[in-house]
């Protein structure tokens, strides 16, 4: 919703700027979708290691 206002605003500011950005946004964002996904594999593969790390803390806990 943010990035529709911010065009909206553009398009008032600058009609063919507000158009060029409307043409390259799904390029842009094809380009940074790998990076995204990447993001996430790297976020997952953190959170693993984190409960493999705190797991013998948590059953300590609950002895």
């Amino acid at each position: 919703m943010t990035t529709f206002i911010l065009w909206v605003i553009l398009a008032i500011i600058s009609f063919p700027v507000a158009i060029a950005v409307l043409i390259l946004y799904p390029i842009i964002w094809l380009f940074l979708l790998p990076f995204k996904i990447l993001g996430f594999a790297v976020e997952i593969v953190f959170n693993v290691l984190k409960s493999i790390i705190l797991f013998p803390f948590k059953l300590l806990k609950l002895i």
